[in-house]
This record gives C-alpha cells, structure tokens and sequence, in this order.
C-alpha cells in the first residue's frame, strides 16, 4: 500500500459545506461579508471578516467551538481512517486554510493520518486575532494558471507531489474533490490514476464536459458512504493488482534463475 497517494481536497468533501461560509455565518458575520465580497480577493475578505469578528469580541476558541460543529458525513472519518490503516499516503490540498482544516481534523480525530496538509496559512497573531493569507502572493509571485484562482493552482500542487512520489517509488495517485479548483489537478493525473469527483458539484460537470483531456478513470460518488465504498474498493483493487503482479515478477526470477543455473558449464578450451 505504500505506492497509493489519496489527495482529499476539504470543503464539501471531507466536510459537508464551504468552512469559510460556515464559520462567517455561524458567527453573525453574513451580512459584512456579503456587503464586502464585491471589493475584495476572497482571501483578503475572509481576513477583514475575522478582524471585525474580532473587534466585536468573538474569540478563537469561539471559531474553534464552530468550527467543531461543521457537518460532516459519518461514513468520512472511518473511510479516511481505513485507507491510512492501509498504509495510503493521505495528504489534503484545499483551498480553505490551515486553521480550520487544522482545528476540524484534530477534533475528529484523524489530523495524524495526513502527511501533508496544502492550504492557504491562517494563524493567530499577538492581539489573539485570526490572520488568513493566500497560498501564493498572486501580486508578487502569480501561479499562471488560468483555470484557477489568483491565490492557489491545485495542479502545480499535484505536480509537486507527483514529483516526490516518482522518488519515493509511489506509483498512483486517487484524488478527491468537488469545486472548479479541483478539475486543474484532475487534468494533472496519469493513466493509472484515478479520481473521484462528488457528482452533480463543479468539478464533476468539468470533467465531463471535458472528458478527453483526463487521462484518469473516474469515479464519481454522491455523499460520504458512497465516498468510503468506492475509496476502499479502489484501494483493494489496487492492492491486488500489485500483489499479483508482484507474484508473477517473482516467479518470473525464480524461473530465471533456474534456467540459468541449469545451463552446462562451459568446456575448458583444449590447448
């Protein structure tokens, strides 16, 4: 199972909703944040709402104690625990950002089945305040990517990983995911990938409109149990494939070696 990677992208996927959006409107915040949304990156927005939360003396562990109510399907936590047990490599790539995806892990229990976490950084500054950046300062440094937002490109990030798994001797990627982020990195997957969009979202209707340019098997799932089934059942897959050709890779030595050694020596040459 060490070759498998499963990349889950967060919102809407591993939770049931936008954390950004459930946060903002479980703390009274809607109203601002709809006043503001017109004027402002979505990044910078979520950190000008966190500072008003903030003057009006909503506190971090008032974000925490929201955050720990986000509805999340219960067939999530053990699809995501089944496939670390495994010993798939589980990494997030999300375009929330590292404090809530942090926080709502760790509460559930499963922060330390991911290697990796790539997200937007969202710390707490000296004042006790939420501070919310892009993944990438799009002024100073843009990603190029025309099929993604200004402040992360989920394909690059696909690439990179892509990179250390050809070192690690990793082999296939399955990635998980819903929103127009997600169909950069779905362009990104190989021939024996796969990847699974949740049906009737963003992603889902890009992959297929466009089902020529992925080169992935797709699977599509609706909620959280069809999510967990087809997950394992690709992993099992996966696993017997690899165990079989193992096997024949073996036999395959062994037979070598037999002929080898059944050969005669060679004569010693007469003088």
């Amino acid at each position: 199972m060490a070759g498998i990677v499963v990349v889950f992208d967060f919102d809407k996927t591993i939770i049931d909703v936008d954390s950004d959006n459930w946060v903002v409107d479980e703390l009274g915040a809607t109203d601002l944040f709809n006043q503001l949304l017109p004027t402002m990156p979505w990044n910078s927005l979520m950190d000008r709402t966190m500072k008003e939360l903030h003057i009006q003396g909503k506190t971090i562990e008032d974000i925490k104690e929201v955050l720990k109510r986000v509805p999340i399907h219960p067939s999530i936590v053990p699809a995501i625990k089944s496939a670390h047990a495994l010993g798939c490599d589980l990494r997030v790539i999300s375009d929330a950002n590292v404090f809530f995806i942090e926080t709502v892990l760790k509460h559930l229990g499963i922060r330390d089945c991911f290697s990796e976490i790539n997200t937007n950084p969202g710390y707490v500054d000296e004042e006790g305040r939420l501070r919310i950046l892009p993944y990438v300062d799009f002024h100073t440094s843009p990603h190029g990517c025309n099929l993604c937002p200004p402040n992360m490109c989920k394909g690059l990030i696909v690439e990179r990983i892509q990179a250390t798994m050809a070192k690690e001797g990793k082999k296939i990627m399955i990635y998980l995911g819903d929103g127009i982020g997600d169909f950069c990195p779905s362009l990104k997957l190989r021939e024996a990938d796969f990847v699974m969009p949740r049906k009737d979202f963003p992603a889902w209707n890009l992959i297929n409109e466009n089902r020529t340019l992925v080169k992935a098997a797709v699977h599509e799932w609706i909620d959280g149990e069809e999510l967990e089934h087809i997950l394992l059942q690709l992993i099992n897959t996966i696993t017997v494939e690899e165990s079989q050709l193992l096997s024949v890779e073996c036999k395959f030595h062994t037979m070598s070696k037999a002929a080898h050694g059944a050969l005669p020596r060679a004569l010693p040459v007469p003088y």
